[in-house]
Order: C-alpha cells, then sequence, then structure tokens
C-alpha cells in the first residue's frame, strides 16, 4: 500500500480537534497551579489566580488547536507536494 495524498482539511480536523485536548488538558493543570498558587498567596493574587486558571481553561485549548490546524494543513499539502516528487510512503501491512 503506498499512500500518495492526505487530505488536508480532514487532517486539520483530526489535528486541531486532538491538540485542543492537549490544550485542555494543559489548561487544567495551570488552572489548578493558579488557584493553589492565589489561594497560597492571599486575598489579592487569589482572585488573580482564579482569573487566571479560568482564561488558562478557555484560552488554552483555542490557542492549540489553531496551531494544531495550522501546522497539519501546512504539514499534509508539503506532504503532498513531495509524495507527487518521489512517489508516497509504502506502508506493509498484513
Amino acid at each position: 500500500m503506498i499512500i500518495k495524498r492526505v487530505g488536508p482539511m480532514s487532517l486539520a480536523r483530526i489535528a486541531g480537534t486532538l491538540y485542543a485536548l492537549l490544550g485542555l488538558l494543559i489548561g487544567g493543570v495551570f488552572s489548578l497551579i493558579a488557584v493553589v498558587g492565589g489561594a497560597l498567596g492571599g486575598s489579592e493574587s487569589g482572585l488573580a489566580g482564579v482569573i487566571f486558571g479560568a482564561a488558562a481553561v478557555v484560552v488554552l485549548p483555542l490557542l492549540y488547536a489553531c496551531v494544531g490546524v495550522v501546522g497539519a494543513l501546512v504539514g499534509a499539502v508539503l506532504f503532498n507536494l513531495a509524495a507527487g516528487w518521489v512517489g508516497g510512503v509504502q506502508i506493509e501491512t498484513e
């Protein structure tokens, strides 16, 4: 089996979804760290920690998804271009 072309938009959708999930995971970790750090820091930094934590859960998945979509689109287009020159990628299956 030889892969000669990859659908750029289908790859971009998959990558965007995976990167959004990764961003949600990392945003949750940032949120937890911000809230705990804010609680230990006092009343003034507590509110900042909650705001930063909530923003991390919203902003990071969106940012990661956008970067993933653009990266996958560029990667798929470059793959298709290179595969046209050299013939694709051979995959052996059983």
